[in-house]
């Protein structure tokens, strides 16, 4: 899965790596090493300028609410438990099969933070105890220090209880889709601890290699068979991973020091 994220790249950055052709000043975000469910965000889109005289999609950077919440909500409510989409199952699901037609973007990301799940904790819960132990977070990144550009879908929701020039008025929301972790061994592993990325967790984030960024943004592409071919795992041996401090857990911590690596996992986690 992905519930965490560090993004700390700015618009100048990205526009290089993007191709961005328009983006608004107002809608810069400080660096965030903490990204989590909620929050607002950076998504790259293409779509046709608002007023345009040209229906031509227009690469953009836009500030999106991480947690979607579907057009045909009643409430937003929903939107924090919708943080990820299933690669195997979002051209189904009536929450996110009309935007992954439709409005699909890329979320860049630095890396993303995952707390491993082991075989002890595991047992702990089928024994039924109240004590779980400690995870260990694990920052993921990829291993040439290149942006984490994350496979993501977006959505416009109206809330009809506000009039139009209410700047709450129109939702914009978004959610990361998830794949089947990589079995295949870390091109930079730990040396305590996982040796692939399914060791950590059986789920991350889809990130989308350059070569599929346009295709996978083209709006105009909008057959369901032709865009799960673009769900594919990227290869493997892209990703590096090694273990951060316990201080990750807490949103309410962020900072560059989340990002530092740790020499062995913390004493008293798992790994």
């Amino acid at each position: 899965m992905c519930g965490r994220y560090a993004s700390s790249r700015g618009p100048g950055d990205l526009a290089g790596i993007f191709e961005i052709e328009k983006w608004e000043p107002e809608e810069t975000l400080e660096p965030d090493y903490n990204v989590a469910p909620t929050k607002e965000v950076y998504a790259v889109l293409d779509r046709p300028l608002k007023d345009a005289d040209s229906p031509r999609p227009v690469r953009q950077l836009r500030k999106l609410t991480w947690g979607l919440v579907p057009s045909w909500a009643k409430t937003p409510e929903g939107g924090a438990r919708m943080i990820n989409a299933r690669a195997e199952t979002v051209h189904e699901k009536p929450a996110y099969r009309r935007a992954f037609a439709a409005r699909r973007c890329i979320l860049p990301a630095d890396g993303y933070f995952e707390w491993v799940t082991g075989p002890q904790e595991r047992e702990l819960e089928v024994e039924g105890k109240k004590k779980r132990p400690r995870k260990q977070p694990y920052f993921v990144l990829p291993a040439d220090g290149s942006v984490f550009a994350m496979a993501g879908l977006y959505e416009f929701w109206r809330d009809r209880t506000l009039p139009d020039d209410h700047p709450r008025a129109w939702w914009v929301t978004c959610s990361v889709i998830t794949t089947e972790a990589e079995r295949t061994p870390l091109a930079v592993a730990p040396a305590e601890g996982p040796q692939a990325l399914a060791e950590i967790h059986p789920r991350m984030p889809l990130m989308l290699t350059p070569d599929r960024w346009d295709a996978w943004l083209d709006p105009s592409r909008t057959d369901p068979d032709g865009l799960r071919d673009l769900l594919a795992p990227p290869p493997p041996g892209l990703m590096r991973a090694y273990p951060v401090s316990t201080a990750v857990s807490n949103v309410r911590n962020n900072g560059p020091e989340l990002l530092k690596e740790l020499e062995a996992p913390e004493e008293g986690t798992l790994f």
